[in-house]
C-alpha cells in the first residue's frame, strides 16, 4: 500500500512539475551567448545596455539601484512582478507582450527548448532562489 502511494505522488509530480524544470543549464549557457551583447553573469558581472543577471531568478523585476530601467519596467516590479521561472519564461519568449514599454529590444526566443536551457542557467546564478 506505501509502495502503490510512494509511486503515485511521484508520477503526480511528474505530470505536474514544470516543463522549466526540464532545462538543461550547459545548453543555456550557449544560448545566454546571444544575450551576452547587453547582459552579463557571473563573477565580476556589471551592468551593459541591460541589467546583470546574477540572482535575476526570485528577484523584483526593475530592482537592480544602479540600472536604468524604463518605466514600464520598473512599474512591473512595483505591481509586484518578480522574476519566477514561470515569469522569466514568459518574458522571453515574447519581452514586450510581457512587460509592455521594456527598452529590452530582443524579439524573444521562439524555441520553447531554449527558453527552458536558458532559464536553467540563469537558475545556476540565482543560488539562493527558492520556489514559493
Amino acid at each position: 500500500m506505501i509502495k502503490t502511494l510512494a509511486l503515485t505522488f511521484v508520477a503526480l509530480a511528474g505530470i505536474t512539475a514544470p516543463a522549466l524544470a526540464q532545462g538543461d543549464a550547459t545548453a543555456g549557457e550557449t544560448i545566454f551567448k546571444r544575450c551576452a551583447g547587453c547582459h552579463a553573469i557571473g563573477e565580476g558581472a556589471r551592468n551593459k545596455a541591460g541589467p546583470e543577471l546574477n540572482a535575476v531568478v526570485g528577484r523584483p523585476a526593475g530592482s537592480i539601484a544602479d540600472f536604468n530601467y524604463s518605466t514600464a519596467m520598473k512599474d512591473a516590479g512595483a505591481a509586484g512582478l518578480v522574476w519566477t521561472p514561470e515569469d522569466l519564461h514568459a518574458f522571453l519568449t515574447a519581452p514586450k507582450v510581457k512587460v509592455p514599454g521594456t527598452k529590452m529590444s530582443f524579439p524573444g526566443l521562439k524555441e520553447p527548448t531554449d527558453v527552458d536551457n536558458l532559464v536553467a542557467y540563469l537558475m545556476t546564478f540565482s543560488p539562493d532562489y527558492v520556489a514559493p
